[in-house]
C-alpha cells in the first residue's frame, strides 16, 4: 500500500506519523527496460528498410513516438512525487502536503477538536477523507484508491483515538 505508519522516537517527536504517496505501478528500473523494449519493437520493422531512403523518411516519426512515450511516462513520474505527511502529538496535529509543482501546503489544529470524516458518496471521489479543525477543512489521500482510503480512515480513527486517550490518562 502506498502509505506507512511511523512511530518516531524522541523528545519532541510526534506520537504517530502517517506518510501517504500515490501508487506507482512502473518502477524506475522497469522504466529503462520498458523504453528499451519500446525502442527495439519500433526499430525492428526498420531493419527491412536498411539502405533505403524510405528509412530516413520514417525514422523521425519513430523517434517522435518513442520520445512521446518517454515524455509521458516521465511526466507521470513527476506528478507522482506528491507526499502527504500527517503528524499527531497529544496537543496538535499537522498535515503537510508536498507537491512538486505547487510547493508545500500546511495545516495545523488541536487533535481534540479535529473532526475526521469520510464521505462514501462524494460526487468527485469515493470515500473522500477530510479533516476539519482550526476553521479549515483539508482532504487526505485523495490520490489513493477508494478501498485504501477506507482502510486509512479506519486506521487513522484508531490512532487518533489512541493519542487522545493517552492524553487524558
Amino acid at each position: 500500500m502506498p502509505y506507512e505508519w511511523i512511530e518516531p522516537d524522541g523528545k519532541d517527536a510526534p506520537t504517530v506519523e502517517l506518510h501517504l504517496w500515490p501508487y506507482r505501478s512502473l518502477l524506475r528500473k522497469d522504466f529503462v527496460l520498458f523504453i528499451g523494449g519500446t525502442c527495439a519493437i519500433v526499430l525492428l520493422p526498420l531493419l527491412v528498410l536498411l539502405g533505403s531512403p524510405v528509412l530516413w523518411a520514417l525514422l523521425p516519426f519513430f523517434a517522435i513516438a518513442v520520445g512521446g512515450v518517454w515524455y509521458a511516462i516521465n511526466h507521470s513520474y513527476k506528478s507522482g512525487e506528491i507526499l502527504e505527511e500527517l503528524r499527531i502529538w497529544p496537543d496538535r496535529i499537522t498535515l503537510e502536503h508536498i507537491h512538486p509543482r505547487q510547493g508545500r501546503k500546511s495545516w495545523e489544529a488541536n487533535p481534540y477538536w479535529v473532526q475526521l470524516k469520510i464521505d462514501p458518496n462524494h460526487d468527485r471521489i469515493t470515500n473522500y477523507i477530510t479533516l476539519k479543525g482550526a476553521d479549515r477543512v483539508v482532504e487526505l489521500g485523495a490520490f489513493l484508491p477508494e478501498d485504501e482510503r477506507a482502510v486509512v480512515f479506519s486506521e487513522l480513527q484508531d490512532r487518533l483515538r489512541m493519542v487522545l486517550n493517552a492524553r487524558n490518562d
